[in-house]
């Protein structure tokens, strides 16, 4: 990839950072998006891509959660699975019945070889309850409001397993070493968009947070400051030059995909 068209791009991803509306990220599913089994879905924009995953922007969100212990993710997302369909059917202070949105979200923390496990599972708040959803009735589910945040994320197809997590949590890892992307290592997440009831043709996702320490490393001596505004922009067109260049790494420059 030449310098113009690299210049190009990250200008885009600058643009795109600068501008980006933080709202929550609820829309409408469809045939052709990642969500043909749910009326709505958690939205994004997507920076930049290559073959090997792509750079992800999403808006605050509010979630319901709960957490199980288990060795084994499938056991612990079962368990789990089961107390956030019982909120959505009927198990809130309002017995409102709520629609199944995509994706579900499971954090995954770092592995722990032969050790009990939190998994934290999560179902998306459809735009309707965004605001004030009901208060759940087992005292073991809760809110998790999600802050406006850069995500990596890889996709694959087949079952969300115990397995097949933590092969495609590496492979994702490798890719952002090699070109020294900035991403939290402690936990990940797993996100599927299909019902158990599909058998084939599954979508599901692995997602390493972006961290901001980049910021921080290069910010400007205190005396370049002179008001807040003049730092955040100064940040926000760093962090998209480097979030662009993530994805038009020189290792990467002849895999990069519309």
């Amino acid at each position: 990839m030449d310098n113009h068209c690299r210049t190009m791009l990250c200008t885009a991803g600058l643009v795109f950072l600068l501008t980006v509306a933080a709202e929550a990220g609820v829309g409408p599913g469809n045939s052709s998006s990642l969500c043909p089994e749910a009326k709505e879905c958690l939205q994004f924009d997507t920076i930049c891509k290559t073959s090997g995953y792509e750079v992800r922007h999403y808006g605050p969100s509010r979630w319901v959660s709960t957490d199980a212990e288990a060795l084994f993710m499938e056991v612990g997302t079962t368990v789990a699975f089961r107390r956030l369909f019982s909120y959505i059917t009927g198990a809130n202070s309002d017995g409102a019945i709520i629609d199944m949105t995509a994706p579900v979200l499971v954090k995954i923390p770092a592995e722990k070889r032969l050790k009990p496990t939190v998994y934290t599972l999560s179902f998306l708040l459809p735009s309707a309850y965004q605001e004030n959803p009901p208060i759940p009735t087992n005292e073991k589910v809760y809110f998790t409001d999600m802050p406006d945040m850069t995500v990596y994320v890889r996709s694959y197809g087949g079952w969300m397993l115990s397995l097949t997590s933590r092969l495609h949590s590496h492979l994702l890892k490798k890719d952002l070493n090699s070109v020294q992307a900035s991403y939290n290592s402690t936990y990940h997440y797993g996100a599927g968009y299909n019902s158990p009831r599909r058998l084939f043709h599954r979508h599901n996702e692995l997602h390493h947070r972006h961290t901001k320490e980049l910021v921080e490393k290069i910010r400007p001596p205190e005396e370049m400051v002179s008001a807040s505004v003049r730092w955040s922009v100064f940040a926000q067109t760093r962090l998209a030059l480097f979030l662009m260049d993530t994805c038009v790494h020189p290792r990467w420059s002849d895999h990069i995909t519309a």
